[in-house]
C-alpha cells in the first residue's frame, strides 16, 4: 500500500472545473479497493468547506488558497515538507502547479497551458511569467504529468519538454447537475447559454458581438452566467445597446442552472482554447445541444456529437446563432448524439487510468525526474 499526499492547497470552491475534476476523481477512488491510502493537505478554505467525498484523511495546511502569493509559496515549499513529515510515498498535485522539489516521486495534473498557448489572454498578463516558471519546475520534477486532452499532451511536450512516454492522457467525464433537471419540458426557440468565468480566453465578448450582427427580428437571447464583481462585458453590452437580448449573471444557484439546462435552446462555447470541457459533457447528460469553438481540443470532447463555429469569426457565431433558433431538427440531432456520445466519457475510466499513473510513477521512483540545470 502507498501512502498518496493529495495537494489540495490551490482547492477553495470557488474555482470551477479543476476543483470539479479533484472533486469527482477522488469521490471514485473512495469507492474502489486500489490498494492505496490517500492523505489530503488541504487550504484553509477547503477545510470550511463539505469534504466527505474525499476517501482520507484530511490536515489544514494552515495556508490559503485565494491568496496568490501565500498559494503559490505552499505549492512550491510547504507541499514537500508535509510529503516528508506524514510519510507520504507519492505526491499528486491536481491543479496544475506543485513542489518545486520532492523526495519522493511526484505526479501533476496539468489540465492545459494557456499560460504558454495564450499568453495575451490571461486575466493578469502580470502573472504570466510566473506561472510559467512554477509550470516549468513542475514538469522538470514530475515523475508523470497527467492531462485531460492528447492537445494538451502535445504542449507539455512542446513548451516544457516534457517526454512523451510520461505523459497520461487521462480524460475527464460529466457530473449530473446537483439539482435534478427538468424532463419533458419544451426548450425555448431562443434562448442561447454561456458558461463560465470572464477570463478572456473564454471569448464571451464574440459571443455578444456576434448577436450584433443579427437582424432584432432574428436575433435570439443570450444568458452568460458566472461574473464576478463588476462584468467586463457590460459596457460591451450597453455600447451595442444589447440590454434586452443579453443577460448577464453572476454565479447562479444550482436551482437556476438546472432550469437553463433545461430550457435554453443550445449550449455555447466559443473559448479560444481549453485543456478539456466540462460544461459540454455535462448539457450532453440533460440533452442539451452543444455549439463549440472548431479547435482540436473540443473535436476531442465533442467528436460528432456538437455543431462547431470559428471562435475568431464573429459572421461564423452569428451564422450558427441563427441556426440554433430556427433549425429545430438540427438541435434534435445533436441533442441525440450529445446523449449517446457522453457515455464514452466516465469518472470511473478517469479513476482507473489516474491509479495506473500513480503506479508507473512509483515503478520509476526517483529516477524519472529531470532536475533543472
Amino acid at each position: 500500500m502507498a501512502r498518496i499526499l493529495v495537494d489540495l492547497v490551490s482547492y477553495t470552491g470557488k474555482k470551477g472545473g479543476m476543483e470539479t475534476y479533484a472533486r469527482e476523481l477522488f469521490r471514485e477512488l473512495g469507492t474502489r479497493d486500489d490498494g492505496h491510502q490517500y492523505l489530503g493537505y488541504a487550504s484553509t478554505e477547503f477545510m470550511e468547506l463539505d469534504h466527505s467525498w474525499f476517501p482520507g484523511k484530511v490536515v489544514n495546511s494552515g495556508f490559503s488558497g485565494e491568496n496568490r502569493w501565500v498559494w503559490a509559496f505552499a505549492e512550491l515549499f510547504a507541499v514537500p515538507h508535509a510529503a516528508r513529515r506524514y510519510g507520504a510515498d507519492l505526491i499528486h498535485s491536481p491543479a496544475n502547479l506543485g513542489p518545486l522539489r520532492s523526495s519522493v516521486p511526484a505526479v501533476y495534473t496539468i489540465h492545459d497551458l494557456l499560460y504558454y498557448h495564450l499568453p495575451g489572454h490571461m486575466a493578469v498578463p502580470f502573472y504570466t511569467k510566473p506561472v510559467q516558471w512554477m509550470e516549468q519546475w513542475a514538469a522538470d520534477n514530475a515523475t508523470v504529468i497527467i492531462t485531460d486532452s492528447e492537445a494538451s499532451s502535445v504542449d507539455i511536450q512542446k513548451y516544457l519538454g516534457f517526454p512523451e512516454d510520461r505523459v497520461r492522457v487521462v480524460q475527464l467525464a460529466g457530473t449530473p447537475p446537483k439539482t435534478a433537471v427538468e424532463r419533458g419540458v419544451t426548450r425555448e426557440r431562443d434562448l442561447l447559454l454561456a458558461v463560465g468565468n470572464r477570463i478572456p480566453h473564454k471569448n464571451f465578448e464574440s459571443l455578444v458581438r456576434a448577436i450584433a450582427r443579427i437582424p432584432a427580428e432574428q436575433r435570439p437571447r443570450l444568458v452568460i452566467t458566472g461574473s464576478r464583481g463588476d462584468d467586463p462585458l457590460r459596457p460591451v453590452v450597453e455600447e451595442l445597446g444589447l440590454a434586452e437580448w443579453v443577460d448577464l449573471k453572476t454565479w447562479v444557484s444550482d436551482e437556476e442552472l438546472a432550469w437553463l439546462y433545461a430550457h435554453a435552446t443550445a449550449l455555447m462555447e466559443p473559448a479560444y482554447w481549453n485543456g478539456f470541457n466540462l460544461p459540454a459533457l455535462e448539457a450532453m447528460l440533460v440533452g442539451l445541444p452543444v455549439l463549440m469553438s472548431d479547435t482540436s481540443v473540443y473535436h476531442e470532447v465533442g467528436g460528432d456529437a456538437v455543431g462547431y463555429f470559428d471562435p475568431a469569426d464573429l459572421d461564423s457565431i452569428a451564422r450558427v446563432m441563427v441556426r440554433a433558433s430556427t433549425d429545430p431538427a438540427w438541435l434534435s440531432d445533436l441533442a441525440a448524439k450529445g446523449v449517446q456520445h457522453q457515455k464514452h466519457f466516465t469518472w470511473e475510466r478517469t479513476a482507473r487510468e489516474t491509479v495506473a499513473a500513480y503506479n508507473d510513477a512509483l515503478a520509476y521512483g526517483g529516477r524519472a525526474k529531470r532536475r533543472r540545470r
